[in-house]
């Protein structure tokens, strides 16, 4: 099933069906401020394991989208130093690494310590995760050879409608991925250059 959302001003009625689905221990496609990716909620382990079959078992690449960096907060433990590169350059097409704290579900990490932490420069995803009361654990949407990214909505839910309760057509997306940045140690650490440049 396919649903369109604007991000300028994003339907309720269409927003409900998104966190219903997700809520029912769904997957959905939605579109972000670079790719398109997969989600469900990390408060729901089968959707996680699904999440896992379809990626493949060994997907190490789950990030989380926050609502916001107070959310993320509650989530990740962020000292002075990150949370100052965090507030200059989020929102945006950023994944920045954080170590995880006691609130994240063990069942979304596993034994990791560390998180990808993503607060998308798109209204859609932040006002899915709003909706719905909690994060989503999420990864990037690839073709069938996991060497380019999905970009039309329409094909993604040709290829994927099977897998997922719904695919968000929130129009075109980009090729770029985001930027990895690591703030684990002292100083961030660029791990893949992409859509966003660090400030």
């Amino acid at each position: 099933m396919l649903i369109r959302l604007y991000a300028e001003n994003p339907s309720e009625r269409d927003l409900a069906r998104v966190t219903a689905a997700l809520d029912d221990d769904g997957i959905v496609v939605y579109p972000t401020d670079s790719v398109y990716a997969f989600g469900c909620s990390i408060r729901s382990p089968r959707a996680i394991e699904r999440m896992r079959r379809i990626k493949g078992k060994r997907e190490t690449t789950f990030s989380v989208v926050f609502r916001d960096l107070a959310q993320a907060a509650e989530y990740c433990r962020v000292d002075n130093a990150a949370f100052r590169v965090l507030k200059r350059n989020l929102p945006g097409p950023f994944t920045f690494i954080l170590p995880v704290s006691s609130r994240m579900p063990d069942k979304a990490f596993e034994r990791r310590r560390t998180i990808g932490v993503r607060i998308p420069d798109n209204a859609i995803p932040r006002a899915i995760v709003e909706a719905l009361g909690a994060p989503l654990l999420t990864t990037s949407v690839h073709d069938d050879d996991e060497t380019e990214y999905m970009t039309d909505p329409g094909l993604i839910e040709e290829r994927c409608g099977a897998d997922v309760a719904l695919v968000v057509d929130g129009g075109p997306g980009s090729v770029v991925p985001t930027t990895v940045v690591d703030l684990t140690g002292d100083e961030p650490v660029v791990l893949r250059e992409g859509a966003g440049e660090l400030r």
